[in-house]
């Protein structure tokens, strides 16, 4: 098993790479690259910036030139549903792009050849990284949502809940990721904490949280999840 380990912003990875056990790093495509061991495990950890093309091309490249076996987006996300709240971390089951819709030569949503609207994560990686964040906080499974956009008005994530009833967390790369790992073949998982309500004092919020409690969750996640001793040869994909 090799795993990458993609955040977005530096403070949502921050203390990982720090972490890492005889690190090396390489710049690729505008984005450094650092590999070494992560609590025995082989990792690459890499920061994509923002957006849906952003995280795609980091997850591509990972896989293509660094060999990463297995994919784990970590970062923050606005509530899409009112029982879950700013600290709280959604594990995504499944995740579609909000933003995107061919109608009506497809159906809304739906990623044209693909025949899918949303994409599954792993689930055996899905529920260790589950089991790992409920040591940190409350976490809740499901839907996430990721668009090109920053929600931080009221009536964007009322529009956002009534098209997606089952949405629990917006954010702008998961999706994107989700779908270049199911074209690739490759075992992913997305996880993200809460950091703000996705209305109009997300923009306040989510700068506060993520110098101050993002960091620290991502990096306790991801340490218990590595210290499981999940290998990755068993692997049930859906």
């Amino acid at each position: 098993m090799r795993l990458g380990i993609i955040s977005a912003l530096a403070e949502e990875q921050h203390g990982l790479i720090e972490a890492l056990e005889s690190p090396s790093s390489t710049i690729y495509g505008m984005r450094q690259y650092t590999a070494g061991k992560l609590w025995e495990i082989d990792a690459v950890c890499v920061l994509s910036r923002i957006g849906k093309v952003a995280a795609a091309m980091t997850a591509a490249i990972l896989v293509e030139k660094y060999g990463v076996t297995h994919i784990v987006f970590t970062g923050v996300a606005g509530s899409g549903d009112r029982n879950v709240k700013v600290g709280d971390i959604v594990v995504a089951d499944t995740l579609i792009q909000h933003d995107f819709d061919a109608s009506p030569l497809f159906p809304k949503f739906e990623i044209p050849l693909t025949g899918l609207s949303s994409f599954a994560t792993d689930v055996e990686l899905t529920e260790r990284l589950a089991d790992a964040a409920g040591q940190v906080t409350r976490v809740h499974r499901g839907l996430i949502a990721s668009g090109d956009q920053f929600i931080g008005k009221l009536t964007q994530i009322q529009a956002l809940k009534t098209a997606l009833p089952e949405l629990l967390a917006v954010e702008m790369e998961g999706a994107a990721v989700a779908q270049v790992c199911f074209e690739l073949g490759i075992p992913f998982a997305v996880i993200r904490t809460i950091s703000d309500n996705a209305n109009d004092e997300a923009a306040v919020d989510f700068m506060h949280f993520i110098k101050t409690v993002a960091s620290r969750y991502a990096f306790d996640v991801i340490r218990n999840f590595c210290k499981t001793g999940y290998d990755g040869r068993a692997v049930d994909r859906r």
